[in-house]
């Protein structure tokens, strides 16, 4: 009696399949980020980023959103390993992934500092405003992008060990992380990898039955 009364009292907390489009919210969130980010970085010491607050501004809206939705996104590959979980790769996976959460922060931040310098007319703002954007883009393209090759890499070993994604898929996310890791490009294209490899995983979460989070007796 007092068990079924416990079990009619607390009930196992599941992560809601439809949680999945949380990938797919920061693919969009981070892909616009960065481009906003991008187009209004200036290319040489001396132009001008004046021109550019109100797009900057909702850069600097649009990620910490995007970050908030990637730890969703971190919770449901995590709760679709269920028992099937290693620690080691695990440990990799979520670390590598808060990294490069801390870096795109960073990188962020940096952007709103010189959003700020930019409306001080008695600051030289041409030379601040190009150290700026060379320490964003090596925080983004050097650093953050390797943490998410790792990410990747290690997900990809997990989906391999378990078989909980389609194989090709896993081989596509090896490849695409050792392309992360390799090459170094201060190309937007480069940076954009990522969140558009994010939004295709949670496309296919969403699109495929749940699959089985414990081995079988």
């Amino acid at each position: 009696m007092a068990g079924t009364q416990s079990e009619a009292e607390f009930h196992q907390l599941r992560t809601p399949r439809a949680a999945a489009v949380a990938g797919v919210v920061f693919g969009v969130l981070f892909a616009s980020s960065i481009v906003l980010l991008r187009s209004a970085l200036p290319g040489e010491a001396a132009t001008p980023w004046l021109h550019h607050q109100r797009q900057i501004t909702t850069a600097l809206i649009l990620a910490p959103f995007a970050g908030i939705a990637f730890l969703w996104f971190i919770g449901v590959i995590r709760d679709r390993l269920g028992n099937l979980e290693d620690r080691f790769f695990s440990t990799v996976f979520l670390g590598s992934g808060l990294l490069f959460l801390a870096m795109t922060f960073v990188s962020t931040a940096i952007a709103g500092g010189l959003l700020a310098v930019s409306r001080l007319t008695n600051v030289p703002q041409n030379d601040l405003v190009f150290f700026g954007r060379e320490m964003m883009l090596h925080v983004n393209n050097v650093y953050g992008v390797r943490m998410a090759g790792v990410f990747m890499i290690s997900l990809g070993t997990i989906w391999l060990r378990t078989g909980l994604m389609p194989r090709w898929l896993a081989v596509a996310t090896y490849l695409l992380a050792l392309a992360l890791l390799v090459v170094v490009s201060f190309s937007l294209w480069v940076t954009l990898v990522f969140p558009a490899w994010v939004t295709v995983i949670s496309a296919y979460i969403l699109t495929v039955d749940r699959p089985p989070s414990s081995p079988p007796d």
